[in-house]
């Protein structure tokens, strides 16, 4: 198959299958069945590590638009030397039947195929018909349309292309908005923006009134903020805003439910512009999925044409491990067969923008990019130059458990149609291979669809945003997806007992502010109860590290007790309390004692620590202390008063106590322990500062993580008394409340 564009149904109320079948791609074979498949085994590599590739650069997560110096009549030419290649987009092509469905329903479903163009041209589609309206009427308040994205990463770098697209800088009339980063102005009238960034709005402002289209992209990702903002939606066109449009794209065939969800809505269906991509897969299981991957890397580069390889592991730590090894390997490799060098590039979310950029950037010069990739890169996001795909057929999820009351983070496997999009990535622009690091055999026995996230997640802050929004029968309210009885009762027990909710299951005051920090209820409810206990500073340096994922790496073992013994050193306050407030003193000593950036990274490479964390922890206190400076009206007081250090690390446990009461242990006569909820049995992380110390009468911990057993992780060390003082401080809050 070539990679002509591709062609526009449209079924009037129900989505055919039937009537489909001539258009779908994945019923051409045009990807798994095109060739046999074929066995292929990988070169041997010894496997190398090294704890943390931090680059040596100060950017500060600037935006990602690169040159403010840029004319316009420089932005006019670029958007017009682009206008050639959206020409060639399926969706361009089906312009005007496209709007004149979205003109005609206030709902439309639009099934959109990896390389059609969705994302890029349709919000360009409305922004010109927004600047139509607005030349008509001119003393009319012109209303902008919004673009939701389950990534930041995605949503800056669409906001980005679409800007170049439509000849304008960044901020002007095309912008975004994600966590730590806004780049909008008063000009901005197309947004790109986070699911969660819109369901802020929502909050602020009921009513969506500065939007008259609201579109949501990648909806086939079923995240838990999409299915709430469906629901919001759909009570909105019921009432306040039957005037509001909305617009459900997704990449995968899976319309009728969004369709039936909205009453029948018409359903769009553009096909992509896709190449062949041979597929292969490996003879037998792999034992290490890093290991093997760079094998894979290694294989294509010394075999096979130019082009760029983009590899998907399943979270953070693997991608680091991944990118210093290669980069270690690929000169030498480069230098003793004289193939391209291999350059390594990690991409997941918690990157700064300006990191994440160089994926997107042509390399000069005889080299070949490798782009590690969590599932960021699966959808919305194209990298362009890509030829191979190398899918571990692993990713990382969160999971909660009813019964325990916690949520375990677990490496699980794919479904089908995340490998068909993982491979579909290989062939955008021209032919191109997919190596699936699993058997064959093991793809048909994988998940047809990735499970909504609201099915296994905590929906305690979705039930918060519910009670905000003034909702009070939230079991029959319009819910996407129902979460289910058993963990609404837990979500709605949690919220009383952390006193957001009244005996009458009213929201309170206290919940007011929760609601507002862009925290889950728990950490919002530690700060609020820092803010009257006087350490409110404190507690937003630690909450702040907390937010920050794989902020202390894993040391290599031969490394383990050197790295250990440094940390305990310098945390002195932490080796007696615990993880918490270590996190606290290491924050002081990154922010306080290090002056210089090359400092810095020194000395988070001895202790095994990411500086690139560290970094996003000081974004994420900044945003917090503003948040917290408007919530309280200056009426906290963020330090306490001539308070020993010992006493001071006290009250900041007993502050985390009032939102992780349910996350303790009590200490057993035989040195074990049990959750104080189910009385289960529940061991301290080794990579904690109070592994070794058996004489705690009880300890809190703010993550759960399940492998061969049950293990505390963030662990501090309580007394039993603090408890019950707990349960009476919470029971008197709910009731003045």
């Amino acid at each position: 198959m070539s990679g002509k564009s591709g062609q526009v149904g449209l079924s009037g109320q129900k989505y055919k299958r039937k009537s489909v079948k001539k258009v779908r791609p994945f019923q051409r074979n045009e990807v798994d069945n095109r060739k046999p498949p074929q066995e292929v085994s990988f070169v041997s590599t010894d496997p190398l590590y090294e704890d943390d590739d931090d680059e040596n650069d100060d950017d500060d997560g600037s935006r990602a638009a690169s040159d403010v110096h840029i004319t316009f009549k420089q932005l006019q030419a670029k958007a017009q030397e682009l206008l050639k290649t959206r020409k060639s987009l399926p969706v361009y092509q089906n312009r005007d039947e496209i709007m004149q469905c979205i003109a005609q329903n206030q709902v439309t479903v639009l099934i959109g195929e990896t390389g059609s163009g969705k994302s890029t041209q349709i919000p360009q589609f409305l922004l010109a018909d927004v600047a139509k309206r607005s030349q008509k009427n001119t003393n009319a308040r012109t209303k902008g349309v919004a673009i939701t994205q389950p990534r930041r990463v995605a949503a800056i770098n669409l906001a980005t292309r679409v800007a170049q697209e439509h000849g304008c800088m960044v901020g002007g009339e095309v912008g975004y908005s994600v966590r730590f980063d806004n780049c909008t102005s008063k000009k901005t009238k197309l947004k790109y923006l986070t699911d969660g960034m819109l369901l802020r709005e929502l909050m602020m402002h009921k009513t969506l009134k500065d939007y008259s289209t609201i579109i949501i992209d990648e909806a086939h990702e079923r995240t838990i903020l999409t299915d709430l903002i469906l629901g919001f939606l759909k009570s909105l066109l019921k009432g306040a805003r039957p005037d509001l449009r909305i617009i459900i794209m997704s990449a995968t065939l899976q319309a009728e439910k969004f369709s039936s969800f909205f009453h029948d809505a018409p359903i769009l269906f553009v096909e992509g512009r896709k190449f062949p991509v041979a597929q292969y897969y490996l003879p037998a299981p792999c034992d290490d999925v890093v290991d093997s991957i760079i094998r894979c890397c290694v294989q294509i580069n010394l075999g096979e044409q130019l082009g760029d390889i983009l590899c998907f592991l399943p979270g953070q730590e693997e991608i680091d491990k991944a990118v210093t090894i290669l980069n270690k390997i690929s000169k030498y490799i480069s230098d003793q067969c004289k193939v391209p060098l291999m350059v390594g590039l990690p991409l997941y979310a918690a990157l700064p923008p300006a990191q994440q950029a160089k994926v997107f950037s042509k390399l000069k010069g005889f080299k070949r990019k490798v782009v590690f990739s969590t599932n960021v890169a699966e959808t919305s996001v194209t990298i362009s130059g890509v030829k191979f795909v190398i899918d571990s057929g692993l990713r990382k999820v969160k999971v909660w458990r009813h019964q325990l009351g916690l949520a375990t983070l677990l490496t699980v496997p794919i479904s089908r149609a995340s490998a068909m999009q993982r491979t579909g990535r290989a062939g955008r622009e021209s032919e191109g291979k997919s190596y699936r690091l699993y058997c064959e055999k093991d793809f048909s026995q994988l998940p047809m669809q990735t499970e909504p996230e609201i099915a296994r997640s905590d929906i305690t802050s979705p039930l918060l945003m519910l009670k905000r929004y003034d909702v009070d029968d939230v079991v029959n309210w319009t819910w996407f997806e129902h979460p289910g009885k058993d963990a609404m009762i837990l979500g709605l027990q949690e919220l009383y007992q952390l006193g957001a909710l009244n005996d009458y299951g009213k929201i309170t005051k206290r919940g007011e502010q929760m609601a507002l920090l862009p925290l889950a209820p728990q950490l919002s409810s530690v700060l609020i109860h820092a803010s009257e206990a006087g350490c409110l500073s404190t507690v937003i340096d630690i909450a702040s590290c907390l937010s920050v994922e794989n902020l202390l790496l894993n040391p290599p073992p031969e490394q383990r007790d050197e790295v250990n013994e440094k940390r305990v050193s310098l945390c002195n306050e932490g080796n007696r309390y615990g993880d918490l407030i270590m996190l606290k003193e290491l924050y002081d000593i990154f922010t306080g004692e290090l002056q210089s950036a090359a400092e810095k990274q020194e000395w988070c490479r001895e202790l095994c620590i990411s500086y690139r964390g560290f970094k996003n922890v000081l974004k994420i206190r900044g945003q917090l202390m503003t948040y917290c400076e408007r919530l309280f009206s200056g009426e906290a007081r963020t330090t306490a008063q001539d308070q020993p250090e010992a006493d001071h690390s006290s009250t900041v446990l007993r502050c985390f106590l009032t939102g992780f009461a349910r996350n303790c242990a009590i200490g057993m006569p035989d040195r074990s322990y049990r959750t104080v909820v189910t009385g289960e049995p529940i061991s301290v992380h080794p990579s904690s500062m109070l592994f070794l110390n058996k004489q705690c009468p009880a300890i809190m911990y703010t993550e759960y993580v399940f492998t061969t057993k049950g293990y505390a992780r963030n662990v501090s060390r309580i007394q039993l008394d603090w408890l019950q003082a707990g349960k009476a401080v919470a029971k008197e809050r709910a009731h003045n409340d």
